[in-house]
């Protein structure tokens, strides 16, 4: 890493750009971009927060049992399949307490370490990217954003199975 900063330093200087400034009108685009993009995530955060505390989450984790079980993925890791896509810390808390009940080389464990490895926090990701460039129509950006989370779910247990 500190390589490729130098070789951006060292290009700019090169071109005779003031590397500074560059920085300083970067971190003002980033400001005004964080404070467009600030109303979205408090939205989000809320209601991953009222999706959670409701019992939301529980009530799709116990719809998603009979999903993974077609899909032969391990019940366990249902919750799992519904936090991913909504908060990746959620999702990271709850490996934890999976991976301390059922052991980090269990099925159940390397797959759900796989999961978190090969999916994308998807809400969170959409509504930075999105929030960022002011676009209020989703359009099929967010199906098919989850159908490749569903993919990389049922990809993990497939390889997971396969090479242990």
């Amino acid at each position: 890493m500190p390589a490729v900063i130098l070789i951006i330093v060292l290009a700019a200087l090169i071109k005779r750009v003031n590397v500074f400034e560059a920085f300083l009108e970067g971190a003002r685009q980033g400001m005004g971009t964080v404070v467009s993009v600030f109303p979205t995530f408090c939205a989000l955060f809320f209601l991953i927060g009222v999706f959670e505390a409701s019992g939301g989450e529980s009530v799709a984790s116990y719809a998603l049992r009979p999903l993974a079980f077609a899909l032969r993925l391990p019940d366990a890791i249902a919750p799992l399949m519904i936090l991913r896509p909504l908060s990746g810390s959620g999702a990271t808390a709850f490996f934890k307490t999976l991976i301390s009940r059922v052991g980090a080389n269990s099925f159940a464990g390397r797959t759900a370490a796989v999961m978190l490895g090969s999916s994308e926090t998807t809400m969170y990701t959409i509504s930075v990217y999105f929030g960022a460039a002011k676009v209020k129509k989703t359009r099929y950006a967010i199906p098919c954003a989850l159908i490749g989370d569903v993919t990389a779910f049922v990809a993990s247990a497939a390889l997971v199975t396969l090479f242990f």
